[in-house]
């Protein structure tokens, strides 16, 4: 009698293990989710993207892109269309994410090419990073627990610390590390990492100001893992919703594409 109650008791205990680590994976995701809400506007829209490339504290490369970005019903992924718009030689290139596929289209050639996510599109800014993206959707995150960051502005809040990995091979990232403001679910610090552990990339989340419903950052500072005098700014403004086509997002359109 006393053995079957000594198992219950051991099986009654590992099925609340279970079910605490199940709640604190829960957890996580929301957390995730919920900042994921803080960057990306729920209806499709339009933005205009701005980045420009440091070294050492002088200015050495911009360009702008506009972006156009919806939600996938069945996924919950959003698909973008991103037209570039500067410098002059770069005008109305064409950018496609549907899925996780990733295209270029050059409409002096005519052709469109597949690209990779991790390539860099200027300098710390990926193809990846200029494309709206949830990141609930690609990686699993895990609560590594609270403590106090210094944000943008070097102002210290307190924040929930995420371990996130890649649940796919052909996202930007392999892994990433990210702080969360307790309170407003803002994102405020991210580290990239590549498969190997190294540091690729930091991103500081600033400048947040009333966007589409609610505050969003407006600028990302993204800082070289190993020289960190090679910074890269994103700078988003004229955010609208808008109305983004089905036909815009698929590769054949690409060639028919005239912005209005």
């Amino acid at each position: 009698m006393k053995r079957r109650v000594l198992i219950g008791m051991i099986a009654l205990a590992a099925c609340m293990v279970g079910v605490n680590v199940a709640r604190a994976a829960n957890q996580a995701q929301e957390i995730l989710a919920a900042s994921d809400a803080v960057r990306n506007p729920a209806r499709p829209f339009a933005v205009t993207v701005t980045l420009i490339e440091y070294r050492s504290g002088k200015q050495t490369d911009a360009n702008t892109l506009t972006v156009y970005s919806k939600a996938d019903n069945a996924s919950g992924q959003y698909r973008s269309l991103i037209r570039f718009v500067a410098p002059q030689r770069d005008a109305n290139k064409l950018m496609l994410k549907n899925g996780n596929d990733l295209w270029f289209y050059d409409p002096a050639s005519q052709a469109s090419i597949r690209l990779s996510p991790q390539q860099r599109l200027l300098g710390q800014a990926s193809n990846g990073d200029v494309v709206t993206v949830n990141l609930a959707k690609d990686y699993k995150a895990e609560l590594e627990g609270d403590e106090d960051f210094p944000d943008g502005e070097r102002v210290m809040r307190h924040c929930h610390k995420l371990r996130l990995a890649a649940v796919s091979p052909d996202v930007t990232y392999h892994s990433v590390e990210m702080w969360v403001d307790t309170t407003s679910s803002r994102p405020v610090h991210a580290r990239f990492f590549a498969e190997s552990g190294r540091l690729l990339k930091k991103a500081y989340y600033r400048k947040f100001q009333p966007q589409l419903g609610r505050e969003r950052p407006t600028e990302v500072v993204i800082i070289d893992g190993l020289d960190t005098g090679w910074v890269t700014v994103m700078r988003y403004s004229d955010y609208a919703w808008r109305e983004v086509p089905d036909a815009w997002l698929q590769r054949d359109y690409l060639p028919r594409f005239k912005p209005e």
